[in-house]
This record gives C-alpha cells, sequence and structure tokens, in this order.
C-alpha cells in the first residue's frame, strides 16, 4: 500500500514536498510481469559478462527500455531502506525466416515451418545494477506465448524489486540478455539527497543547520552508531523547522550520527555520520574511554565508540619505568568495547596492569587492582619459556630487558639470581601463568631490601658515633657556632617582620579609607599587615569566613597576632552574637571578615586562648574605652593614636623591640592618620551610647 514518503533534492528545489512511496515487506528480492508473461528469478547474483553480440536467426525477446521507481524495503515496522524498482519492458527482435525450399516443396513445406511460427519464446535478461559502493547482477527467465509474439511489437514489461541504495547515491543499470543480441540498456539516476542539513564548524562550537520552512515539522536524532552492539540514543527532539543546533566541539566523537525525519505516517530516516574521519573526534572518544579491571580477574573498556585498538598485559615495576609487556599478552586484536573480559592468568598480582594502544602508541594504562591486592610490590618478575623436549629457560624481567639468571649481567637480578633460583625452588614465588609454552613468576624481594637496608643503617650509626665524638673534642667552637646562628636567625626574623591579621568592620566609606591608612602606614615598619581591603578578589572567591581561618592560620603559626579595631559597628556585631549567638551573622555582606570572624573570635576570649594571640584597638576620637565589651579586655585594648608606642610594642612582640625607635615609629603613623581621621567628622558613637553597649554586651557575657 503506497505511503506517504518526505524527501529533498536539488532537482525537486528547496522546498519540502511529500512523496507517495510503495513499502515493500521482507529483504528478499522478487520478480513481477505483466499479464500474460510468465517470468523468475534465479536464486542469488550471477557474474555480469554481457559477451559479443550475435545475430539472431529466428524473433527473440530483448529490452527496449529501461525505467526506475524509488519503493520502500522495510525489515521491520518502523525500519525501512530506500530501494530502487527497475521496470524493463521487452520487444520481440528479428522475423521468422523463409525457407528456400518452400516453393520446391510446395504445401509441405508450409506444414513444417508452421510449428516453429506457434512456439512460445524464451529469453534470459541480465539485470546490472552499480551505486557505490555495491554492485549486482541478477538473472530474469521470461517467457511469453505464441499469441502475443509479433516481431517488433512490444510483449510487455518485467518488474524487478529491488536494488537498496542510499540517499544521494548515483545509479548506474545496464540491461542485456544471455546471449546478447543487441547493444545492452544503460540508465543513470542521481537519487534525491537532502541539501538542507549542513554541518559547520565555528571554533569550539559546531552547528547543524536544517533549512526547512517554518510549517515544516521534522524529528532529530542524534546518537552513537556502535559497530559492537546496537545504537546508543543520545539526543532527540521534535522541532519546527528551520533550527540550528549547537554542539561542543567536546561531544563529537567518531560514531556520533545525526538521523533526520519528517514528522510523517512510515516516513524515511535519513542518517549521517559526519565525524568519523575528525582527529577532533578521536582525540575526545579516548577521553571519554574508561578502562576498568575488574575483580578478581577481568577487565573491561568502555568507550562510546569502537575502537581501532589492542590491549596487553604489562608488569609495571615499583621504581617506576615504563610498563613491560608479558608474554603471553592478550590476543592482540580489536578490543571489544562495553563487554567483560578474563584474562589468562591463575594469580592476580598489584604490579599487573593493562594498556590499551591504538596505532603503536599506548592511550590508557590501568593498575586498579591496587584497591583490592594493595600497592605496587618490589616483586622479580621470572619468565620461564619451555621448548621441545622438556627444555626450559628462566630470565627476570628488568628495564633493561629479560635477564637470564645465573648470569654476569651488572643487574640485581643477574646478581641475585642464585638467591632468585633457590626462591622459586623452595615455593616462595607465586605463579601467575602456566601453559604449555611458559609460565610467569613473581617472587619478592624484600629480605634482600632490608639486607640492604641494614648496612645502611650501621653505616649512618658509625658516621653519627664519629660526629658525636668530634662535637665533644671542639666543644667550644660549636657553642660560639650555636651563638653565631641563634643571633643570625633573629636578625631574619626581625627583617622579615611580624604578622599582624587586621579585623575591622566595615561601617562606612570614611572609616574604611582610615583603616587603610592605618594598615599602609603599618607596613612601612618591620610588620606584614593583612586586611580584608586589599584582598577582596580571594573574599569573593573563597568567602569570607573561608578566608578568615586561613588568614587567622597562617598569622598565629608564624608567631603572629590578630588585631581587632573596635568601632560602633564592630561592638554591636559583637553584642549580636553574644545575645543570637552565630546565627546573626549571616545577613552581613559576603566581604564583612569582621562579622565572618567572630563565629572563632569569641570562642576563643570564652574559652581564655585570646591572650598572646589577640591586641584591642579603638580611635580615642570615635569610640569610648567604655563602649569595648568587658569580654576583650583580656587583652590590651589600645587608643589610637594616643596610644600607639604601646600599641606599636604589643605588634612588634617581646624582644623584637627598639625603644630608642619606637617613639618616632609612632610619630609616623600618627601622622599617617590624620588626613583619614579628619574625614571621619563627629564621633560614630557617643559615649553614653558606648558605655550602653560595653554594658549590654558584658552583660551578656
Amino acid at each position: 500500500m503506497p505511503v506517504p514518503w518526505f524527501l529533498l533534492s536539488l532537482a525537486l528545489g528547496r522546498s519540502p514536498v511529500v512523496l507517495s512511496l510503495e513499502r515493500l515487506a521482507g529483504p528478499q528480492d522478487a520478480v513481477h510481469c505483466s499479464p500474460g508473461l510468465s517470468c523468475h528469478l534465479w536464486d542469488g547474483d550471477v557474474l555480469c559478462l554481457p559477451g559479443s553480440i550475435v545475430s539472431a536467426p529466428e524473433p527473440v525477446l530483448v529490452p527496449t527500455h529501461l525505467q526506475t521507481e524509488l519503493v520502500l524495503r522495510c525489515h521491520q515496522e518502523t525500519d525501512c531502506e530506500l530501494c530502487v524498482r527497475v521496470v524493463i519492458h521487452l520487444t520481440v527482435h528479428g522475423h521468422w525466416e523463409k525457407p528456400e525450399d518452400e516453393e520446391r516443396f510446395g504445401r509441405a513445406a508450409d506444414l513444417e515451418f508452421e510449428e516453429p511460427r506457434n512456439a512460445s519464446l524464451q529469453a534470459q535478461v541480465v539485470l546490472s545494477f552499480q551505486a557505490y559502493p555495491t554492485a549486482r547482477c541478477v538473472l530474469l527467465e521470461v517467457q511469453v506465448p505464441a499469441a502475443l509474439v509479433q516481431p517488433g511489437q512490444s510483449v510487455g514489461s518485467v518488474v524487478f524489486d529491488c536494488f537498496e541504495a542510499a540517499l544521494g547515491a548515483e545509479v548506474r543499470i545496464w540491461s542485456y540478455t544471455q546471449p546478447r543480441y543487441k547493444k545492452e540498456l544503460n540508465f543513470t539516476q542521481q537519487l534525491p539527497a537532502l541539501p538542507w542539513l549542513n554541518v559547520s564548524a565555528d571554533g569550539d562550537d559546531v552547528h547543524l543547520v536544517l533549512e526547512v520552512s517554518e510549517e515544516q515539522h521534522f524529528g532529530l536524532s542524534l546518537y552513537w552508531n556502535q559497530v559492537q552492539g546496537p545504537t546508543k540514543p543520545w539526543w532527540h527532539r521534535n522541532l519546527t523547522g528551520p533550527q540550528t543546533i549547537t554542539l561542543n566541539h567536546t561531544d563529537l566523537v567518531p560514531c556520533l550520527c545525526i538521523q533526520v525525519w519528517p514528522l510523517e505516517l512510515d516516513s524515511v530516516r535519513t542518517s549521517i555520520c559526519p565525524f568519523r574521519k575528525d582527529p577532533r573526534a578521536y582525540r575526545n572518544l579516548w577521553r571519554a574511554t574508561r578502562l576498568q579491571l575488574l575483580h578478581p580477574l577481568g577487565w573491561r573498556l568502555d568507550a562510546p565508540c569502537s575502537l581501532p585498538a589492542e590491549a596487553t598485559l604489562c608488569w609495571q615495576a615499583l621504581g617506576g619505568g615504563p610498563c613491560q609487556s608479558l608474554v603471553p599478552p592478550l590476543p592482540r586484536e580489536n578490543v571489544t568495547v562495553n563487554k567483560a573480559l578474563d584474562f589468562p592468568l591463575l594469580k592476580g598480582h598489584p604490579n599487573l596492569c593493562v594498556q590499551v594502544s591504538s596505532w603503536e602508541k599506548v592511550q590508557l594504562q590501568e593498575c586498579l587492582w591496587s584497591d583490592s591486592l594493595g600497592p605496587l610490590k618490589d616483586d622479580m618478575l621470572l619468565v620461564e619459556t619451555r621448548g621441545p623436549q622438556a627444555n626450559r629457560s628462566l630470565c627476570a624481567l628488568e628495564l633493561s630487558g629479560c635477564t637470564p639468571l645465573l648470569s654476569r649481567a651488572s643487574t640485581r637480578a643477574a646478581r641475585l639470581g642464585e638467591q632468585l633460583l633457590q626462591d622459586l625452588q623452595s615455593g616462595q614465588c607465586l605463579q601467575l601463568w602456566d601453559d604449555d609454552l611458559g609460565a610467569l613468576w613473581a617472587c619478592p624481594m624484600d629480605k634482600y631490601i632490608h639486607q640492604r637496608w641494614a648496612l645502611v643503617w650501621l653505616a649512618c650509626l658509625l658516621f653519627a658515633a664519629v660526629l658525636f665524638l668530634l662535637l665533644l673534642l671542639k666543644k667550644d667552637h660549636v657553642k660560639v657556632w650555636l651563638r653565631l646562628l641563634k643571633e643570625d636567625v633573629r636578625a631574619g626574623v626581625a627583617s622579615r617582620g611580624r604578622a599582624a591579621l587586621l579585623l575591622y568592620s566595615a561601617d562606612n566609606a570614611d572609616f574604611e579609607r582610615l583603616v587603610g591608612a592605618l594598615a599602609s602606614a603599618l607596613c612601612q615598619l618591620p610588620l606584614r599587615v593583612a586586611v580584608d581591603l586589599w584582598s577582596r578578589r580571594e573574599l569573593s572567591a573563597q568567602g569570607a569566613l573561608a578566608w578568615f581561618h586561613a588568614q587567622r592560620r597562617q598569622t598565629l603559626q608564624e608567631g603572629g597576632v590578630v588585631v581587632l579595631l573596635f568601632s560602633p559597628g564592630a561592638v554591636a556585631l559583637c553584642r549580636e552574637w553574644m545575645q543570637d549567638g552565630a546565627s546573626a551573622t549571616g545577613a552581613h555582606g559576603p566581604h564583612d571578615a569582621f562579622a565572618a570572624s567572630l563565629n572563632c573570635v569569641l570562642p576563643d576570649f570564652m574559652q581564655g586562648r585570646a591572650p598572646g594571640r589577640y591586641v584591642g584597638a579603638y580611635f580615642d576620637s570615635l569610640l569610648h574605652r567604655d563602649a569595648v565589651p568587658s569580654l576583650f579586655l583580656a587583652v590590651p585594648v589600645l587608643a589610637l593614636p594616643s596610644q600607639l608606642p604601646d600599641f606599636l610594642r604589643a605588634l612588634q612582640g617581646p624582644g623584637l623591640s627598639h625603644p630608642g625607635r619606637l617613639a618616632d615609629r609612632a610619630e609616623q603613623v600618627s601622622q599617617a592618620l590624620q588626613p583619614a581621621l579628619g574625614c571621619c567628622v563627629g564621633p560614630l558613637g557617643t559615649p553614653e551610647t558606648g558605655r550602653e553597649m560595653g554594658l549590654e554586651a558584658g552583660d551578656g557575657t
């Protein structure tokens, strides 16, 4: 029954049209002919041998015209292929020759000649088909009854179903008889293609451009066409044209195919696989491939496409170096992907690995048995080779090759050849593989390593004893050297400067400028100052809490100090935390390091860990001392700039301060703060307000 089928081609124009194609069930070829004729199709294809033209002594059937028609051959209900039906028109060629003795013998000759005139005609018609890469020849037998035999007249046609072909292919068809009485007929046809599907690349993107009318509805599917196993769908959409689908270049693999079909009943699905020779697709395929070693002795290669690769077993030595292929390797043939395979081994070993190679290049290597068998071992692999007449040889696999045991080579296996042979004979080696060709043995080397390290430790102890004696003899010189070293270390620490982490509440822009001026002035001293003003990018990337944790840990590990700079906003945050807990800090900005730091700072004060780690400070023109919560008075809380010398002494730490220079440095810092202090007009909080906040905070503690 005819079914609608959607096709586009250059010959039919750019607009989609609907053709009605007959649907054939089953994969078998068939032949049928016009009424009155009988025809038969020979089983299987025949050789295409036209031969030379011969003369016809009597009327014969010859093909005179060829026609083609597109049909659908459906292997299943929804699996149809495009097929070319061929119609051959036949004509009677030649005429009956009149015998020479017809006049001599008269009526007797007429009666004798009447019998062949009433006979039927039979012909063998060859049909040849070529459409790259397919070529076929079939043989048809046709018989015409005598009643239809009229020289020079057409007797009907024979229909052959059918030759499968791909969309866009160029089809060539020839027809002739055996023997050949006339020049063969030939016919060439370009099958419809799909010019509206275009694949283009733009940098890292790949565009699938489908140029169809706005009213046309079609289906688009992307799938992995696997040679080994069924196709795997990846992406499917029902769309309305025109459309441009964008893919990332990392999604391309060689077996990625595109299937397009109109949303019509029994429509043909056209597939193309445009990335089969794309180098990027092969690189992406190897990136997506995973090699798994399965317990106990299996392996599996997972990949979206079939791979032109080989897999081999190899031995990975503990000391590094390339993984050495083993005898016997796995069968050197194309790897079957997405299928569990077994190794021809008796036992597993953590040093046994699998290599997957393509074009003599190792693409993948896995030694995943370390999860179940432990890390790599310092074992020596012995390779036993068995020959005819019970001949056998042993060698040890090393980076330089397979070294025969008991040889004079300067390798570890040669030096320990006798011991390894004894270990093998005494059953201390693990047999990994065994068959008629040979065997593999893994012999532990731990005891030989222990013997070598015992000598090394003995030498170290002897050296330590000699050194101790020398120190006793030269103890005065050693004391002088240690004192000089201590002085050098102190001088280095002083020149490097102590670390200081400055924490503050960003009350407003003027106060932030004041904090920046203080941090810049402290950097002119031998101090290394960290403040969130200079770390906005790190705060955005890590978050305020993570940034504070990292800075606090680094500062305290280096013997530094955390400076709490109090302001009315900082005091308010402390009061909120002590009243409501850590949840009170969640409403502040992502760059507020002070609010985030309260989760760690306040517990340090509550648990008595703050002295020696923290120093408090406040600007005496902006905040009263009574406003500072009493909890923080466990550490020095100094006013700026009136108590700058004491503040700098607390920052530099004991033993590192220089009293003669503290006054000068305090004056420098005070001068640097004056312009910023002048911008902060009026106090940020009155002393009375500060006292209330301090008392409430103190009560909260």
